[in-house]
């Protein structure tokens, strides 16, 4: 179904209508199911031990360790992004400060929150940095081969919000130059947020379109990841 919003104003009306959210899909699985762990074993350099309690490991890569987590101050369930070796490489370095300072400044309900980055106790002798994000349950790679019965609906609602959000990220001259299922965040409740900016860059010229064409073009082959 769909929702069909009304507004008026200088202009005259405005009717815009957009797809109505799903009903919720399969319990998604969790990205990479790790064991629990410590507060101590995961803040293993610093850490605001008495704001975030740690109950599990959810991913793992080359880059560190995410974690759930639930902060006491809000009594929020959050993700906490811990990174290793932050200096160890200059390319590495740049595209995790990149990230950080894009998702600070894009505020977009398709877009994953930075919650809250970690100080270290000295700015001078620190190796890894954590970065709070808030708690997403699932990508939508796993969502799409956990459910074999998405229908149309469901589809109509992905693309609707990623559009959505990528209009937003075009609008600030923005382009995420990354976009694929596994960098696009899930709910059971069918809500997606795009993450993952480290290959993003902005753009200062207001003639290259070159990358929304490429935007476009990726959406296409998301639906049709979708439908297959």
């Amino acid at each position: 179904g769909y929702i069909v919003l009304e507004r008026e104003g200088e202009a005259g009306s405005l009717r815009v209508v957009v797809p109505r959210a799903p009903a919720r899909t399969n319990p998604p699985p969790r990205m990479d199911p790790g064991k629990k762990t410590s507060e101590s074993e995961f803040f293993t350099e610093y850490g605001e031990l008495n704001r975030y309690q740690v109950s599990e490991v959810i991913g793992k890569g080359s880059y560190g360790v995410v974690a759930a987590a639930i902060d006491t101050q809000t009594g929020e369930r959050v993700a906490i992004k811990k990174i290793n070796d932050v200096f160890d490489h200059v390319s590495d370095a740049t595209r995790i400060l990149r990230e950080i300072k894009l998702l600070r400044l894009l505020r977009h309900p398709d877009i994953v929150q930075i919650k809250h980055i970690m100080l270290p106790p000295s700015r001078r002798e620190f190796r890894d940095i954590y970065v709070v994000f808030e708690l997403m349950e699932s990508d939508l790679h796993q969502v799409i081969k956990a459910n074999d019965d998405l229908t149309p609906e469901h589809h109509q609602f992905f693309l609707y919000q990623l559009l959505r959000g990528m209009k937003y990220i075009h609008a600030a001259s923005v382009f995420h130059r990354d976009l694929k299922p596994k960098n696009i965040l899930a709910n059971a409740d069918c809500k997606l947020k795009i993450c993952d900016f480290g290959l993003a860059r902005v753009s200062f010229n207001d003639g290259a379109p070159s990358a929304i064409f490429w935007t476009v073009a990726i959406l296409v082959i998301l639906s049709r990841y979708c439908l297959s």
